[in-house]
């Protein structure tokens, strides 16, 4: 048995027509999209039509991820419009407005996907942890707090993302893999990230890492509006791009609270975090 999963592609559509050529290719007999499928990145439709066409005709199953549920959320009656916390997720109100008339298939995406192995034993997938979509495992994450990341009972296979940094552990008896980010990886390596799980009387995995045209996605990042309209924190997710490490963490780490306090705009918050890089 073969099992591709991938996830975190965040609206960049180079890098997953990179990925589908390569899982067309290896041809696995099960394919899981672990979430984050749109927002943080400018192709937010074309990337929810491929995953949605992949589940309609070949079966592809879907999981929800936490950038879901922020769309989600500014679709919400009542959510802001406007206030510091609303230009700190303006981005979530971009990807709404570009996916006009296609929420629902944003609201309809469960929580985990559970797959039956050769063996009978569950081969499970879910966004972040069992925790949650924000509750991230990574490398250093210490045996007791993934035991409850991973839950009960104990599946053969867990795979996840949202923390874009892959990883292969053992624990309990259990393969546990983060695959990763098909459109923005953290971890130094630029290329596109996915998963391949095989089971030959148990569970082996491979992080399989792909080149793509990421001068076409920075392109993508002006052409379709995301730079300008998309707010300030835009800028961050262009270096992250460019860098493959996270920024936006470290920004909400020294500016968010002073930014939701009123003491700064998001705009003069992110102009200090790029002086800090000059």
């Amino acid at each position: 048995m073969k099992l591709a999963v991938l996830t975190d592609i965040h609206a960049n559509l180079p890098a997953l027509l990179a990925v589908l050529e390569h899982i067309d290719a290896w041809q696995p007999d099960a394919v899981v999209v672990a979430g984050d499928i749109v927002n943080r990145g400018p192709r937010p439709v074309e990337c929810l039509e491929l995953m949605l066409e992949r589940q309609r005709t070949a079966g592809w199953r879907l999981v929800l991820g936490n950038h879901e549920e922020y769309v989600l959320h500014h679709a919400a009656p009542g959510a802001e419009r406007s206030g510091p916390q609303f230009e700190i997720s303006r981005l979530g109100y971009w990807t709404l407005q570009q996916l006009d008339g296609q929420v629902a298939a944003l609201a309809a995406l469960p929580f985990q996907q559970s797959l039956a192995a050769p063996d009978g034993n569950e081969a499970r997938v879910a966004h972040a942890s069992m925790r949650g979509t924000r509750d991230g495992i990574y490398p250093d994450t210490p045996d007791e707090t993934l035991r409850r990341q991973v839950g009960r009972p104990r599946p053969a296979l867990f795979a996840v993302g949202h923390t874009h940094v892959p990883l292969v552990r053992r624990l309990d008896g259990a393969l546990v893999v983060n695959v990763g980010a098909v459109g923005m990886p953290f971890d130094g390596d630029p290329r596109a990230s996915y998963g391949q799980m095989t089971w030959r009387g148990g569970w082996q995995a491979e992080i399989v890492r792909l080149p793509y045209d990421r001068r076409q996605t920075e392109q993508d990042f002006a052409d379709t509006g995301f730079l300008v309209d998309g707010g300030a924190l835009a800028r961050l997710m262009l270096l992250e791009l460019q860098h493959a490490r996270s920024h936006l963490y470290r920004w909400r780490q020294t500016y968010e609270a002073a930014v939701l306090a009123g003491e700064l705009t998001v705009e003069q918050s992110v102009e200090r975090h790029l002086e800090t890089r000059r």
